[in-house]
């Protein structure tokens, strides 16, 4: 069966830093195409950040474009997302998802497999 688990949400204050995970099971990470998405209560889902399975591609939403890195551990099948200097627009609850087929990072409709999300607020 594959499973998609994030962990390491939270409550934390402006400027803070959090680290997402994503474990797998029921695939290998290496083979797919991972990606970040977040939504917010009455706002579309974005995503955030994507890590390419074809070559060493990272791509960033402009929102956060030098503050957030998305990276995996292919040895503990777990994708990351590394949050700084977060702020209260980042307030979301975030998931992880995979592609195996697209062949690179693309839209939400590529993503077969996704998680259940873990909730990050951002306030003082």
């Amino acid at each position: 069966q594959v499973r998609l688990v994030e962990s390491g949400g939270g409550l934390v204050q402006p400027g803070g830093s959090l680290r997402l995970s994503c474990t797998a099971s029921g695939l290998e990470m290496e083979y797919y195409t991972i990606a970040w998405f977040r939504q917010a209560p009455e706002k579309e889902r974005e995503e955030v950040a994507c890590i390419s399975n074809v070559d060493p591609n990272f791509q960033y939403a402009d929102s956060v474009k030098g503050r957030f890195t998305i990276s995996r551990d292919e040895a503990k099948n777990t994708a990351y997302l590394q949050m700084t200097y977060l702020r209260p627009e980042d307030t979301a609850r975030y998931y992880c998802a995979t592609d195996q087929y697209s062949g690179g990072c693309g839209p939400a409709s590529g993503f077969d497999t996704w998680g259940q999300g873990t909730q990050v607020t951002v306030s003082s």
